[in-house]
């Protein structure tokens, strides 16, 4: 788990510059548009727990459906799971993710005053929150330092060189590690956006890419 040797320091600020023009030309991640209007670290960190293996689409109409019904901790705590699962159906895990998401609603109030906690340590301590989960709270929810690693994020810096790291943990403190600190919280928005519009898992678009001087290309063994 370390930072490749073969990569330039100065390349990622180049990097960082050229996925900030292409990002926007392709899709914001829903949960990245949401935060920038709303500023709610609950709203994030409750449609983030209904975006974990499900599409970004099905994760908007879910989360709106909810937040309709109620939108802070002490209403959504109230709500009966089966209201909960009504809403955010068909989401993946729907009928786990509607009790886990009542569930952390009545720790939040009972626990944390009806304020979701800030920290990533805390956040943890929340059954079923994990990194990914507790670094994007912190980042688009509360404004705080912190590296959010989805899949995109770990593959695309493994694609490029940039880390050499086995999973999205490994990947996190790595980065922790090298990358500059201004870029910790935007980094998961532009990957992510990246990810699903030209760096796909399989044969990514090259031939659309912006930083292909960049990347090695590990792993690819087929590209447009």
């Amino acid at each position: 788990m370390k930072r490749t040797e073969d990569f330039r320091d100065g390349d990622i600020h180049r990097i960082i510059s050229l996925l900030r023009k292409q990002v926007k030309t392709l899709d914001v991640p829903y949960l990245e548009h949401m935060a920038s209007s709303d500023h709610s670290p609950f709203k994030v960190l409750l449609s983030c727990i209904l975006s974990l293996r499900t599409q970004d689409k099905t994760t908007a109409a879910a989360s709106e459906r909810l937040f309709s019904l109620a939108s802070t901790p002490p209403g959504i705590a109230a709500l009966p799971v089966r209201t909960i699962q009504d809403a955010i159906y068909p989401v993946g895990f729907y009928k786990v993710k509607a009790k886990r998401i009542r569930d952390i609603s009545g720790v939040i109030v009972k626990k944390y005053g009806g304020t979701v906690p800030d920290s990533i340590d805390e956040l943890l301590k929340l059954k079923g929150v994990g990194r990914k989960t507790a670094n994007l709270v912190v980042t688009t929810g509360w404004n705080k330092p912190g590296i959010c690693v989805d899949t995109h994020v770990h593959r695309i810096t493994n694609r490029w060189g940039y880390v050499a790291t086995k999973t999205p943990e490994q990947t996190e403190f790595v980065l922790r590690a090298g990358l500059p600190k201004k870029y910790w919280k935007e980094i998961n928005g532009l990957l992510v956006a990246f990810g699903q519009g030209i760096c796909k898992p399989i044969s990514p678009w090259c031939s659309k890419c912006v930083l292909e001087e960049f990347c090695i290309k590990a792993g690819v063994t087929r590209n447009r």
